[in-house]
């Protein structure tokens, strides 16, 4: 992705989603069940399924349920319970095609995430390779110019020293007259 579409790109993210930035190429697919209200209300539905919430309360309206019947306070489903067994049968079926839309909705998003993962991990590694590359043409600089450093220090030296001679000797001459 070239740099200016990408930043066109995360122009219009908000500030609260921009830690996922990378997923907003992928945001163009649609769920294979689509995103219109019954497809979301039957994900949500089909993930109550799994909450302790739904476990507990239909836990406690089955033993409502058995208990009004066996001790004779409602007799429209009395023991052996077949009307609760047809409201377990009506449940599974039901609830089975909801849990395998909510899976695959997930599935969905997953391999989304998977791959803008995948090319946030690409595009982090070529960062990272064009960052070395500088670092090491920067090196290579670095010693050019301890070089040359090292060579100007010399000569700087070598001229202090003259200096120091010529100082000296006219020091030596102007002493003399």
């Amino acid at each position: 992705m070239d740099e200016s579409r990408h930043q066109q790109g995360t122009a219009s993210i908000p500030n609260s989603l921009k830690h996922l930035r990378f997923q907003s190429s992928y945001q163009h697919l649609r769920s294979v069940f689509g995103d219109d209200w019954f497809a979301l209300k039957a994900e949500s539905f089909a993930r109550f399924f799994g909450t302790p919430t739904f476990l507990i309360g239909q836990t406690l309206i089955v033993m409502v349920w058995i208990a009004a019947n066996a001790i004779g306070l409602l007799k429209f489903d009395v023991y052996p319970f077949i009307l609760l067994n047809l409201a377990f049968s009506l449940q599974a079926a039901y609830a089975a095609p909801l849990i395998l839309l909510a899976q695959t909705r997930q599935a969905d998003r997953d391999s989304a995430s998977t791959a803008a993962d995948a090319q946030h991990r690409e595009s982090l590694a070529q960062e990272n390779s064009a960052q070395l590359q500088l670092i090491q043409q920067q090196s290579v600089q670095l010693i050019e110019l301890m070089k040359q450093n090292t060579a100007l220090t010399e000569a700087t030296k070598e001229l202090s020293i003259k200096i120091e001679s010529l100082t000296t000797d006219l020091h030596r001459r102007i002493a003399k007259d």
